[in-house]
């Protein structure tokens, strides 16, 4: 049997029940048998954990998340403690142990901290432990926050190469509509390309929550990107998550890995923290997802967002759709300036030529399919059913 990393995010909404205010054990408990069968196989599991800021005001029994960050920071650094102890409890009951990590986007977006954590998870793994990730709330500033834990648990699939990320969620699968308002809703059950995605994403997080189905597409992103295949799942049912690991379907929404995954270098710029957008025209769109090509100065319509020369920045479609990520050359000033002008126009009003490329190749990573990726795959599938075809004339595999 093939032994599989396997990362489990667990969101507010499956740990406190926000009607009663309280925290659902028994759902908690189901989770950690769910990880305790897996582990029993030789899995490696890591747990990405949402909650600490719920259960700090459950235990101060308040009824409403404050908006001020030095209060949910206070209230998370009340309610990690409690969280973890309910883990340790429960896991440390079915005998296993487990250990805290917490984490900003400040260590993986530096690149001897990326490689400290993962040589970290490495050895905790080794040692037969389960770690439970949070976000370190109490010392994060809102701009190198990672937001949610979508994306939190994606960045964390992508740090240790993981081979499949467990969104646990409150619903499903990912539907074309929103089930709650639209009874016609169906059921979205594998998705190949995630940028050719046609689904509604208008549900939010629970008041308690920082997620919602917007954060879990980037979260497919980024781990697809990584390689790893990421499955919506509900987590009143954790035991889906074994029946899916064993080829079992249509138990959620399981996003495929891109047919390229990205290595090294590449899978650390996933990491860096976004501080900006580009809007391409279609032109330069191709040209960076289909031809392989850097950004040039040409090919950018807008810009927003305040970054400097080696900052992360996301590249989207002329409908905002995020297509790739990047480090820039150049600061938003001076890309603001330069765009959609040729080096000529941009060195006749005083900017250097080296401005006019944006984003080297080399620092561009591919969030969706390229055309050649579709074509290879169309090609192997006419492979594969051509091999059957013959396979089924000869006579051989026939009962």
């Amino acid at each position: 049997m093939e032994l599989l990393c396997l990362v489990i995010k667990v969101g507010t909404s499956s740990l406190v029940r926000e009607e009663q205010q309280t925290l659902n054990l028994s759902n908690l408990a189901r989770i950690c048998d769910t990880v305790k069968w897996l582990h029993s196989q030789g899995h490696h599991v890591i747990i990405v954990t949402s909650g600490a800021v719920g259960v700090g005001a459950q235990r101060l029994r308040l009824t409403q998340k404050p908006t001020e960050l030095s209060k949910k920071q206070a209230l998370a650094a009340i309610g990690q403690v409690h969280l973890m102890k309910f883990y340790e409890d429960f896991l440390g009951a079915l005998g296993m142990t487990c250990a805290q990590v917490l984490l900003t986007l400040d260590n993986l977006a530096n690149k001897s901290q990326y490689f400290n954590a993962r040589n970290t998870f490495t050895e905790l793994l080794a040692y037969g432990a389960i770690p439970v990730v949070n976000e370190n709330d109490t010392v994060a500033v809102q701009e190198l926050r990672f937001g949610d834990n979508d994306t939190l648990s994606a960045q964390v699939a992508a740090l240790v190469q993981a081979d499949w990320l467990f969104l646990l969620t409150d619903v499903d699968s990912l539907f074309t509509s929103n089930p709650k308002s639209n009874p016609d809703a169906t059921p979205i059950y594998e998705v190949e390309d995630i940028s050719r995605l046609t689904a509604d994403t208008s549900s939010a997080g629970t008041q308690w929550g920082t997620g919602g189905m917007v954060t879990k597409l980037t979260a497919g992103r980024i781990a697809t990107a990584a390689g790893c295949t990421m499955v919506i799942c509900n987590s009143t049912m954790p035991e889906n998550i074994i029946r899916i690991v064993q080829g079992e379907k249509n138990l959620g929404t399981k996003f495929f890995p891109l047919p390229h995954t990205l290595k090294g270098r590449k899978r650390w710029i996933l990491s860096v923290p976004i501080k900006g957008t580009l809007v391409l025209d279609a032109g330069a769109v191709c040209a960076v997802k289909d031809r392989k090509k850097s950004l040039w100065a040409a090919g950018v319509t807008g810009v927003t967002g305040d970054f400097n020369p080696q900052d992360a920045v996301s590249l989207c479609d002329d409908h905002g759709v995020e297509f790739a990520r990047g480090l820039v050359n150049c600061s938003s000033v001076e890309v603001t300036a330069v765009k959609g002008k040729t080096s000529r126009v941009a060195m006749q009003l005083g900017f250097a030529a080296s401005l006019e490329e944006i984003v080297h190749r080399e620092n561009l990573v591919l969030l969706s399919m390229s055309e050649s990726d579709m074509l290879d795959e169309l090609e192997d599938d006419e492979l594969a059913a051509s091999v059957v075809s013959e396979t089924e004339e000869l006579g051989f595999g026939r009962g």
